[in-house]
């Protein structure tokens, strides 16, 4: 069974919950993903201007830091890996990771991020994160997974998935 998980989806698709569940039931490390963003980058957000792709690489380098630590035990990360070229550079730190893509419409997400308290990510960005993603494709580890079940339908469904 595969035990290294990028939690990827637009924001307000419940990554981070559903990650903490799935690291929890694989027994691996977990880690906030946003908690690895440059101070600069939610600063940013925070003002309402969406990331550029400058913005995001070294984020990245540093999530791909992480899963090549963790490549060998395993651990789980939420982390928006929105873009094809995002995933093919984490995947340059963990070339076996597997990323579940919380799958949520546009409509789902505006309603949870416009009630969401304490996060730097307004709803205003709703728009462009689903302009910038690029779902999974044929030749990507992972599976895209319905957002809006519960978070413990949507780790048993990845458990399943990880374990096919």
């Amino acid at each position: 069974m595969r035990n290294l998980v990028v939690v990827m989806g637009v924001t307000g698709c419940g990554k981070s919950t559903v990650g903490k569940l799935l690291a929890e039931r694989l027994g691996v490390d977990f880690a906030e993903g946003d908690d690895l963003h440059p101070q600069a980058n939610i600063d940013k957000m925070t003002a309402g201007h969406p990331l550029t792709d400058e913005d995001r690489w070294p984020w990245l380098a540093k999530i791909a830091d992480w899963l090549a630590d963790h490549a060998a035990e395993g651990g789980v990360i939420p982390c928006s890996s929105l873009k094809r070229s995002y995933r093919d550079r984490l995947r340059q730190g963990a070339p076996d990771v597997w990323f579940l893509h919380v799958d949520v419409d546009r409509d789902t997400i505006v309603k949870r991020v416009s009630e969401r308290k304490g996060h730097f990510m307004p709803a205003t960005l709703v728009d462009s994160q689903f302009a910038t993603l690029e779902p999974l494709v044929a030749d990507e580890a992972g599976a895209p997974i319905d957002g809006t079940q519960t978070p413990e339908e949507i780790v048993e469904d990845a458990l399943r998935r990880l374990n096919g």
